[in-house]
């Protein structure tokens, strides 16, 4: 019988479920040990943090911890995958728009900084050897736009191989799964915010799905509503052509990895993830529903319909 668990982390809501209920203290034992690495390495909301410590050395190069290698590498995994739609460097861009603190200490502000957005895209001057790492003075790394996937990851896969369970691991709506898949599979509610289009769906055994919505994680700045997904190329909160997207993907991390650069584009978001050969599930600002690649179809809503 399963059996899950749900706690705050990082912010957001975390969830553990396991396909043996005798499992699930153990699962979250191994669950608590990587999330704590993870959170170690990389916080940028941390003093004490790995990447926090060791950033005024990184203009000339310093040795990282191998959790904190891994990170940066799937990083910019992720920037190169999408023409740097997803970037690890706008660490001082989300600083300018205000989003300098845990999201909850966020507050609203009259001033706005505007980032000056590099003709280099930031991602390329990063350089990672092995375990040394260089970036450039005028860039800071934030990789919260793929560690969080790169967590939900780890820790299924860590689970199942060690407890020998299904289980699936869910960190602020990115979803991973490893070993075997309850009976009738893992049924998930799709929906970004109540009211939101919802449907319901079965993610099979070992894949990943993630959601990015421009609905959460905002603040005003100089009277400019503000969330947190940036356009590389601007340094600003992308266009909220979509209101989410979600999208499925042999592995959390290439899910997380193609909805965020699916907010970044835009429009031409639904091209991009049907070339990727993607199954992914967009919300319009007006509440119309996209499906594609092999997306369950669901009845055409609007906004006010879904939420009636």
């Amino acid at each position: 019988m399963t059996a899950a668990t749900d706690w705050n982390l990082w912010s957001t809501q975390a969830r553990l479920v396991v396909t043996d209920e005798r499992l699930l203290g153990a699962a979250r034992a191994v669950a608590d040990d990587i999330l704590t690495r993870i959170d170690t390495a990389c916080s940028r909301f941390r003093s004490d943090s790995e990447l926090n410590r060791i950033a005024p050395y990184l203009p000339q190069g310093v040795d990282v911890s191998e959790i904190l290698a891994l990170l940066i590498r799937r990083a910019l995994d992720a920037a190169a995958a999408t023409d740097g739609d997803v970037d690890p460097t706008l660490g001082y861009a989300l600083s300018a728009v205000g989003y300098d603190r845990d999201i909850s200490l966020v507050i609203d502000s009259d001033t706005i900084v505007r980032a000056i957005a590099s003709p280099r895209p930031g991602w390329r001057s990063v350089r990672l050897v092995g375990r040394r790492l260089r970036v450039p003075a005028h860039l800071a790394l934030d990789l919260g736009a793929t560690a969080k996937a790169v967590a939900a990851d780890l820790a299924a896969s860590a689970i199942a191989e060690q407890l020998g369970c299904g289980v699936l691991m869910s960190i602020g709506g990115d979803i991973a799964t490893a070993g075997p898949a309850p009976e009738k599979g893992w049924r998930l509610l799709v929906q970004d915010r109540p009211g939101d289009p919802a449907t319901r769906v079965v993610l099979a055994e070992g894949f990943g799905m993630a959601t990015s919505s421009t609905q959460k994680r905002r603040w005003v700045r100089g009277g400019e509503e503000i969330h947190h997904i940036l356009d590389p190329r601007t340094g600003m909160p992308a266009e909220p052509f979509w209101r989410s997207v979600t999208v499925a993907a042999p592995d959390c991390f290439t899910a997380n990895t193609f909805s965020t650069a699916a907010i970044v584009r835009g429009a031409a978001a639904v091209s991009f993830l049907r070339n990727a050969g993607l199954s992914a599930r967009l919300v319009a600002r007006s509440g119309e529903v996209t499906v594609i690649g092999g997306w369950p179809a669901e009845p055409a809503q609007t906004l006010e319909k879904a939420a009636a």
